[in-house]
């Protein structure tokens, strides 16, 4: 019997449960009973302590505070809270990348946070503002009105081996500091955990670099180093039953975010390029078709019409194997390999075509099928011009006669999709797609480069509530 139950146990601890991907900026309060997760000291020679005292300096801790509205949880009522707008903490962790304050970290960190406050590992605080992010790769980038600061250097993530000892600085469960050592698992890991929306721009770039170095809730945002003390990873997710490190973290690689914190550093948005391919890895029954001595590379589904890869010549059936002379494998090595460019860059892909080995030249485009940079600025300008309006935040004094955690009140209208649709000036919008409007400046942020049905809800000075819809 005894047996019986120990064989259960076993079987419900290590079968029986669900793995979960888990967003490492969700510090969770009660983790003092996993005090026990600790990564296990390097053996032999091998000497860490440079590479920490490198980089351990130029990681933050980044605290949020994000508003969160329950004025339509009707519990609220029944239970005699006050409805409205309440702040919500959180926190994560970030990158020194520049000595004037310039700071890498996750989006869903700072993922509609109101307001930012950066601790350096001296204990100094600093109010942060939002320079801009992108969630089809998990990255943002803010900054601190700060100088001189201890900032880190880019490694190359491409010269990372699987096998070699690196290092997971962060601060999890608010244990500010810390630092874990592993060994690199295996990469270009597609984990699923970022979500796509075609009409919100989001179009996922996953090629993680999966470790055993322990990190837990926290560490988001944090540095994956190389025993150089250079910064190969932004630490973004673990995969775990409990919710805590459980063997298992990714990372977004250095070649990916150093990338798109150049954009939004350069540009206010991330600059994506795609090459215009539907692909699935290549079987053995693939490469035996297409007279392949070895399964590798990717094979193409099917086209984007008067796309990229159309007009440089690629055809459904080819096999690509190289872009810029490094190898192609698998769907994530394709993605990450394109990501690293901008629309407008000419990358020379190697495909397996008719049996025979050709290299053409790809001119890479935006989402709209040209080789145009649009910089934030612009987008928002673009989106003004559309909708026809001007707005304001919502007053306190409207805020409490409406019962409204916010909004965007309409202060002016012309010509223009607002008008159109019969919006009247003194409209305060509460929700764009169903996602909640807290201040003015959302509502061009939200609707920026916007393509497709736009539903909008809100209420006006009377309290008469009101729908709308609109394409962009």
């Amino acid at each position: 019997m005894i047996g019986g139950f120990v064989s259960i146990a076993a079987y419900d601890l290590l079968v029986g449960r669900d793995t979960q991907i888990v967003n490492l900026a969700d510090n969770s309060a009660g983790y003092a009973k996993y005090a026990e997760y600790s990564a296990f000291p390097p053996e032999g020679t091998l000497d860490f302590t440079g590479a920490a005292e490198r980089s351990v300096h130029s990681v933050v801790h980044v605290k949020t505070q994000t508003a969160v509205d329950n004025s339509d949880n009707p519990w609220m009522d029944f239970f005699g809270y006050e409805q409205g707008q309440q702040l919500q903490q959180g926190s994560g962790s970030g990158v020194i990348i520049s000595a004037d304050g310039f700071i890498i970290t996750n989006n869903h960190v700072i993922e509609g946070a109101q307001k930012l406050e950066v601790t350096l590992n001296n204990n100094q605080n600093y109010e942060a503002t939002i320079i801009g992010t992108d969630p089809s790769t998990d990255i943002a980038l803010i900054k601190i009105e700060a100088t001189n600061l201890p900032f880190m250097t880019w490694g190359n993530s491409d010269e990372v081996r699987v096998g070699q000892w690196v290092l997971a600085v962060g601060n999890p469960f608010d244990l500010t500091s810390t630092v874990t050592a592993g060994i690199v698992s295996a990469k270009a890991r597609n984990i699923n955990l970022l979500n796509g929306s075609e009409g919100e721009d989001i179009f996922p770039v996953e090629s993680f670099i999966q470790t055993d170095a322990a990190v837990n809730p926290g560490n988001s945002g944090g540095a994956l180093v190389n025993t150089k003390g250079e910064l190969v990873g932004i630490n973004t997710a673990i995969a775990s039953r409990t919710g805590v490190y459980s063997g298992y973290s990714f990372a977004v690689p250095a070649s990916i975010a150093r990338k798109i914190a150049d954009d939004l550093k350069g540009f206010g948005s991330a600059q994506r390029a795609f090459i215009g391919v539907r692909i699935q890895e290549v079987t053995q029954d693939i490469a035996k078709e297409k007279g392949l001595t070895s399964v590798g590379g990717v094979f193409v589904n099917s086209l984007t019409e008067g796309g990229a890869a159309s007009d440089a010549g690629i055809e459904v059936g080819d096999i690509i194997l190289k872009v810029a002379d490094k190898p192609v494998n698998t769907v994530p090595e394709l993605q990450e390999h394109v990501s690293r460019y901008r629309p407008g860059d000419k990358v020379n892909v190697t495909v397996w075509k008719g049996k025979k080995l050709e290299t053409l030249v790809v001119t890479l485009r935006n989402k709209n099928g040209n080789t145009e940079l649009i910089d934030k600025a612009t987008a928002l300008a673009n989106a003004a011009s559309a909708l026809g309006a001007e707005f304001a935040d919502v007053s306190e004094t409207e805020k409490q006669k409406l019962g409204l955690a916010g909004g965007a009140k309409v202060t002016s209208i012309t010509s223009g999709k607002l008008k159109e649709i019969g919006i009247q000036k003194g409209f305060i919008i509460t929700k764009i797609n169903e996602q909640k409007i807290i201040s003015a400046k959302e509502v061009l942020t939200l609707l920026s480069g916007k393509k497709g049905q736009v539903e909008i809800e809100g209420y006006y000075p009377n309290g008469t509530r009101a729908y709308y819809g609109f394409g962009m």
